[in-house]
């Protein structure tokens, strides 16, 4: 049986807990620029070497999460991506146990969607990049069905002017409810 997304944790943990951050990424050399595109976009199936479904082991073998302890109650682990650490109760990733990865978020301005969409990115770019794009979700707010997956959900984080976090969230999944 699918279960959809809920949460205990209150609206205003949830916004802390998915907003992306705001700090400016550093550009890599030419020479890595293929490999940097890639990494720098967020779906639909992760972000760099982090997966949607991922183990919590594989996804620590990559090299590329720290273990983030917070004080919101979750059934689930908490990360945040090396290259970008959030201070408080917000995590970066939260890893099930039995779903692996479930979310993820964008850690800067560098990255984007596949459909270019990041923080910076304005509500008119946001609505035509996604037009089906469903506003005022009870639980999230801003919400988008993430185009080549269908397990799987954007999450902006929207001001009057601009988005301020997207990540990428496992529709059906146990970690936040």
């Amino acid at each position: 049986m699918k279960q959809t997304i809920a949460l205990r944790i209150g609206r205003s943990a949830l916004v802390a807990a998915l907003a992306g951050g705001v700090v400016l990424a550093g550009v890599a050399p030419a020479a890595n620029a293929a490999a940097t595109t890639q990494k720098r976009t967020l779906g639909p199936f992760g972000y760099g070497g982090i997966k949607l479904g991922m183990t919590e082991a594989k996804a620590k073998a990559t090299g590329l999460i720290v273990r983030k302890s917070i004080s919101v109650p979750t059934k689930c682990s908490t990360y945040d991506l090396k290259e970008r650490r959030y201070s408080g109760n917000r995590a970066g990733l939260y890893i099930s146990k039995k779903q692996g990865v479930v979310t993820i978020s964008a850690p800067g301005r560098s990255v984007k969607t596949p459909q270019g969409i990041g923080i910076g990115s304005t509500p008119a770019q946001l609505k035509a990049a996604y037009p089906n794009l469903k506003q005022n979700d009870p639980l999230y707010g801003t919400v988008a069905a993430v185009p080549g997956n269908p397990r799987a959900s954007y999450v902006f984080l929207v001001s009057k002017n601009m988005v301020l976090g997207v990540t990428l969230v496992l529709t059906a999944q146990n970690c936040l409810r």
